[in-house]
């Protein structure tokens, strides 16, 4: 039996009409993905299939948490989902994904895996920052954190003043950039009061 074998939802034999199936993820379904972020899961999927004139409506809606580590403190972190995919599906001659809304399949396959849009869907709701709110951190990482910025060493001190200095240089560049001289003369006395 494969890793996603239970997410093989069975379209040529679904008839017409509405129906639900359920799923349950945990950090083994993240594994089997290989993603190394999702240190734990607990997840339910609700997926509501309406088959209807040759087009299957399939929504996903996706509630629960995941755990991954906090950039700032490197502790747990635990983020909850709740989110929905839409995406409709048709038979077909080949595979076709070109539209954001519509999947065409062969016609040859009986099933569809159904695992990685649940994964794409569960990923992309997951923040880009994974911080615990102000104040929730581990305290010893954060002050540890605070000293190493308090005390940091003169190379930093030096790369700090560098990249302030080359900031303040491409101000005073853009502020004194002889182009901006000669457009000003064209505007006559009035654009020379700025």
């Amino acid at each position: 039996m494969g890793k996603f074998s239970a997410f093989k939802l069975p379209l040529k034999s679904l008839g017409a009409g509405t129906h639900e199936f359920d799923y349950k993820l945990d950090k083994q379904f993240f594994a089997n993905m290989e993603n190394t972020d999702v240190h734990d899961a607990a997840l339910d999927v609700h997926l509501v299939v309406t088959h209807r004139h040759d087009v299957y409506d399939l929504t996903f809606t996706i509630k629960g948490t995941v755990t991954l580590l906090c950039d700032r403190c490197l502790d747990d972190l635990e983020v909850p989902i709740d989110t929905t995919y839409h995406i409709m599906v048709k038979y077909g001659e080949d595979y076709n994904d070109d539209s954001d809304d519509m999947l065409e399949i062969p016609d040859s396959d009986n099933y569809l895996n159904v695992s990685y849009m649940i994964y794409d869907t569960v990923v992309l709701a997951i923040p880009i920052k994974h911080v615990h709110p102000l104040g929730k951190c581990n305290r010893q990482m954060s002050a540890l954190l605070k000293k190493h910025r308090a005390h940091g060493t003169d190379e930093d001190a030096e790369l700090q003043d560098e990249l302030l200095d080359s900031i303040e240089d491409a101000d005073d560049s853009s502020r004194q950039d002889p182009r901006w001289d000669a457009l000003r003369g064209l505007g006559g006395d009035d654009a020379t009061e700025n």
